[in-house]
């Protein structure tokens, strides 16, 4: 490595502080059911008991009394402020008439989802950090989908790298595990995955200066909290081919592939599949990488639920050098065609918004589909390698050249749906370049070790909407479109498809849309408070189903707000659900 070119602070003299007792609103839910393995492996259609609804990640629901005939009737049934400040970014669970709400710096809400009462709230107490450490602080505030459901427990991963395992009844703790130390830069940002018996999580921070050397996920036992097994994505010794890839840089001096989005599961072969993010630094010149492809950042890892032990793996796209990572919702879908069952893994993985498919049980490169403007992919041959622009590869410290798209996406942590109902994925996107130079910076603790300069995020050339919403029709050998909606606000929201033939999706102008899946034809939509954010979902309650929207502050809004100038944001954060039902037929 050019270690000329990496002056490094690695010392932390912080210590943490003495933690005082998390406090509650003192409620309990009587007679709560427990949530079980049975119904994680067949969701309720009644119920949203995980992230995106089930663990194939296609947020999709089987309910269909709000549909193309009768979205136009929404009424608001009930609205509440989110506990705290931050990035909206948050994924509501519901389970037995009770809504799970995870909001920033580690608050759990539990709420009567029919009346948008609080039954109980607790709060993370949080270690003092010094004020210097900025990268790590902002990790409180960009908390997401960091809850999960199982038996009468709700499982929360923190900032502070804990595992923290409350009663679902009322709120108080059952047990905690300190998983990796918080004092290195480790932290999680996503919410945990149940499968077999497992807590199967992901550790973030792998880009601030102390957490060098390892990146994980990692698998606890769901009731006592003992470590199974990690699995290291940026040091594998049992691949020589990964070892070799960059480029001679020892484990002690690599960073980056953060598995950033929570992965889906397999429950028929037991593999649970994740995306990992870019490498650090992000340009090869200062990483000291050469051309090497450093796996396994920006790909797709198959693991043994049971063991750990990587299946298979996919890159999409090597030598990153411009922070584009890929590591977005991997979605499973299930095709029969002329009596063949076809298991496909599909996926718009990364910030350059090229859609993938693979085969899931073998990893085979299937086909690839181009969304937005990009120049940072020049090809990618039949069998799935993928090219990139080497005119676009920095050979000196602050040369600059213009990126499609931007750090901002194509496409972010804003999940896409998949609707079996129409066989077609819903992808939210945003057209934008940016300027990206690299830089000589000292690494210091609880910072990030990027060592890049980005410009103003910009519209591509040509281009006069930032926003995008793209139907892919899919099968096992291609994603052709089936439709575009193209609008100047950014989607600043996941999108949730229905068996009512409908996709829901918001945007930075405060909107959130229902779109007809076949035709992409607006045929509802509702200004709120502000940015629709978060993870839109549905649920069912005494034969009435209800739609959920989160809104607030979106870091995905105002990167790019000055494409769309006339579109004036809120100045204040607005973090609040919305939640919508039919009016009540006349008795």
């Amino acid at each position: 490595m050019k270690i000329g070119l990496i002056n490094t602070l690695l010392v932390a003299s912080t210590a943490l502080v003495a933690l005082s007792t998390p406090t509650f609103a003192q409620g309990v839910r009587e007679n709560y059911a427990p949530v079980t393995a049975e119904m994680l492996a067949n969701p309720p259609a009644e119920d949203w008991l995980m992230f995106r609804g089930a663990y194939n990640n296609q947020g999709y629901s089987a309910l269909d009394m709000i549909n193309k005939d009768t979205v136009g009737d929404l009424e608001l049934a009930w609205a509440w402020p989110m506990a705290e400040a931050g990035i909206q970014e948050t994924a509501p669970l519901v389970h037995d008439g009770v809504m799970f709400l995870q909001t920033n710096n580690n608050i759990v809400e539990a709420l009567d989802a029919k009346t948008g009462d609080l039954i109980w709230q607790y709060r993370h107490v949080l270690p003092e950090i010094p004020a210097s450490w900025s990268y790590q602080a902002n990790q409180a505030r960009r908390q997401k989908n960091s809850i999960a459901l199982f038996e009468d427990k709700v499982i929360l991963t923190t900032v502070d790298a804990k595992i923290v395992v409350l009663n679902a009844a009322d709120g108080k703790v059952a047990w905690e595990k300190q998983v990796l130390d918080y004092n290195l830069g480790y932290s999680y940002t996503v919410g945990p995955l149940i499968a077999d018996g497992k807590i199967i999580s992901a550790i973030s921070g792998c880009s601030i200066a102390g957490t060098a050397g390892g990146c994980y996920i990692l698998a606890h036992d769901v009731n006592t909290g003992d470590e199974l097994w990690r699995f290291n994505t940026i040091d594998d010794p049992n691949n020589p081919e990964q070892q070799e890839s960059w480029g001679g840089v020892p484990p002690e001096n690599r960073w980056g592939g953060t598995p950033w989005t929570t992965g889906s599961y397999d429950p028929e072969t037991n593999t649970t599949f994740w995306g990992i993010g870019m490498p650090g630094p992000y340009a090869e010149l200062i990483r000291g990488s050469g051309d090497g492809s450093v796996l396994y950042t920006n790909s797709t890892l198959a693991l043994d639920v049971a063991t750990g032990e990587l299946k298979w793996y996919y890159q999409h796209l090597p030598r990153d050098n411009w922070d584009l990572d890929s590591p977005f919702e991997r979605i499973l879908v299930d095709q029969e065609i002329d009596g063949e069952t076809h298991k496909m893994l599909i996926s718009v993985p990364g910030k350059n918004g090229i859609a993938f498919g693979l085969d899931r049980e073998t990893g085979e490169y299937l086909w690839s589909k181009e969304t937005v403007v990009q120049n940072v992919v020049e090809s990618i041959d039949e069998d799935g390698t993928v090219n990139i622009n080497e005119d676009l590869v920095f050979n000196a410290v602050g040369e600059e050249f213009l990126v499609c798209t931007s750090v901002s996406g194509g496409k972010l942590w804003q999940a896409g749906a998949y609707s079996p109902l129409t066989e077609t994925f819903f992808v939210p996107l945003t057209e934008a370049c940016n300027t990206v130079a690299p830089t000589q910076t000292e690494f210091t603790a609880g910072n990030a070790v990027g060592s890049v300069k980005f410009g103003p995020r910009v519209l591509p050339e040509g281009i006069t909407d930032a926003g995008l919403i793209q139907a892919l029709d899919i099968n096992p050998e291609q994603a052709e479109s089936k439709w575009q909606y193209r609008y100047r606000p950014s989607p600043t929201s996941s999108v949730l498809a229905t068996a009512g033939g409908l996709v829901f999706g918001g945007d930075a102008a405060r909107e959130i849309k229902a779109w007809d899946q076949e035709t992409g034809e607006v045929l509802w939509s509702q200004r709120l408070n502000a940015p629709v954010g978060g993870y839109p979902m549905t649920y069912a309650l005494d034969g009435e189903q209800y739609l959920v929207i989160p809104t607030g502050y979106s870091n995905s809004a105002s990167s790019i707000s000055s494409a769309f100038p006339e579109i004036p944001l809120p100045t204040g954060s607005g973090n609040s659900i919305f939640v919508f039902k039919l009016p009540k037929a006349d008795s």
